[in-house]
């Protein structure tokens, strides 16, 4: 009757530190993906080397199945996505859950990646 109350097993969205993903990247141990729309990436840049795949794009370009996989992804692949506060990078990351990806992190938005000391390059 309470369904709605248990916790859903299974692979989940981590929530990364900014500062952690700011590393990884750096070190090339994960693939950071900007999910935000190209007016605001024109607005206020992307984070330096991530991948821009818009959120309605996004199944296309991360399905592992797909002829249009953007290229350096695998379901291995361990992925830290940001949109503008969090909230489509969390949706973005279940669907590449769904998709078979096993390491999912969110970093919240373009401004949690800043405040980790991440550099930001212009559109």
């Amino acid at each position: 009757m309470f369904n709605f109350l248990k916790s859903s097993s299974g692979p989940r969205v981590e929530r990364i530190s900014p500062s952690d993903a700011v590393a990884r990247a750096q070190k090339g141990e994960l693939v950071v993906i900007d999910v935000r729309d190209i007016n605001e990436l024109r607005a206020s840049g992307k984070a330096k080397g991530a991948l821009h795949i818009p959120l309605m794009l996004l199944r296309t370009k991360v399905d592992p199945k797909s002829d249009e996989l953007a290229k350096g992804l695998s379901v291995d692949t361990p992925v830290a996505l940001y949109c503008a506060s969090g909230a489509r990078s969390q949706a973005a990351g279940k669907m590449m859950l769904d998709l078979g990806y096993t390491q999912v992190y969110n970093i919240g938005g373009l401004g949690d990646w800043r405040a980790g000391g991440g550099l930001v390059n212009p559109a």
